[in-house]
């Protein structure tokens, strides 16, 4: 098969396309002939080296934490899936590859309308938002602050927050990205000084919880003078200084219950993603570059089925608009 692998740590330059010997389903495991599969910033990190599963890792090491595709073969003892089954799930490393081994408590079905760009990009943020709000005891009526609103965790959380409940949700963004935060209900408020003001005239009742998903630490203490509550503050970003504010940095486990909650959330048209590209297995390098960019809306997605994209843009939903009324 092929799949995309670094030989050791380093910048995006390390990833390579190679091919490897087909994984084979063992007893109690599943083997997915990928449709597609996510990018994350995880992904980069592990990269990079500053994963520890990474250094556990024998190379090569292929990356990828999401992914969608087709079961192609299951494992001795494996009940409640078959051969031919749509499903999209979770893993740690893996996902850059023509197939993927996991275990049944790794998938669930994928729903008919959902398209395979969306499904390849769902599960790393979404239950990364999931484990975050979860966290931020989301209540309803909340004032809930999002630092970059926009990325693809960012975005999973806006909706997230309103289909829990909350009142007003509050996004940090680039000025591009702030009629696309509108259209998802959101405040959007632009980065750079006088931040702190903009959102306390967006919330003068006050914020609830926040959710510092993007920017620096100046970023950070000024969303706990921002916050009631300190502990209803999550850092998804690695550093000290959340640590030496008390602020809680996200942790959790995925599992399959929270991604099915998570589907069954998308079928009823409560969450979707926007997909900012589709490109094939052997662009991994850029598309690395593009999420350390830091900039850009929504997911970036790999697949080794690109025939029907160019490499620009894609709409998740636009395939599927009359059987789904998503968010995008």
């Amino acid at each position: 098969m092929k799949a995309v692998v670094f030989n050791h740590f380093g910048s995006p330059e390390v990833l390579e396309l190679a091919e490897l010997p087909l994984p084979v389903a063992g007893p109690g495991f599943i083997r997915v002939r990928v449709r597609a599969a996510g990018v994350m910033p995880f992904d980069c990190w592990a990269r990079e080296g500053n994963i520890p599963a990474a250094h556990s890792r024998p190379f090569p090491i292929i990356p990828g934490n999401e992914f969608a595709g087709i079961i192609d073969q299951v494992g001795e003892g494996v009940s409640g899936f078959d051969s031919g089954d749509e499903v999209l799930g979770f893993t740690t490393f893996g996902g850059y590859a023509e197939y993927v081994v996991v275990s049944p408590e790794q998938i669930v079905r994928k729903p008919s309308f959902m398209p395979w760009e969306t499904a390849g990009g769902f599960s790393g943020n979404g239950q990364g938002a999931h484990m975050a709000l979860q966290a931020l005891g989301i209540q309803r009526g909340d004032t809930v602050l999002i630092h970059g609103a926009a990325g693809g965790l960012g975005t999973f959380s806006v909706q997230l927050a309103f289909a829990w409940g909350a009142k007003t949700v509050i996004g940090t963004a680039s000025e591009a990205n702030h009629d696309y935060l509108r259209r998802l209900g959101a405040i959007p408020v632009r980065y750079g000084d006088g931040l702190a003001e903009r959102v306390r005239a967006a919330a003068p009742g006050g914020v609830d919880a926040a959710l510092h998903a993007a920017g620096g630490d100046d970023v950070l203490r000024m969303t706990v003078d921002l916050v009631r509550n300190r502990s209803r503050i999550v850092s998804m970003l690695p550093g000290d200084l959340a640590r030496q504010l008390g602020i809680r940095q996200l942790d959790g486990q995925r599992s399959k219950e929270r991604l099915a909650e998570l589907v069954d959330l998308y079928t009823q048209g409560k969450v979707d993603i926007h997909i900012r590209n589709v490109l094939p297995l052997h662009r991994a390098q850029e598309a690395h570059r593009e999420i350390e960019s830091g900039h850009g809306r929504g997911k970036i997605i790999l697949s080794s089925f690109n025939q029907h994209h160019n490499g620009r843009g894609v709409n998740s939903s636009k395939e599927a608009k009359s059987k789904h009324s998503g968010l995008n």
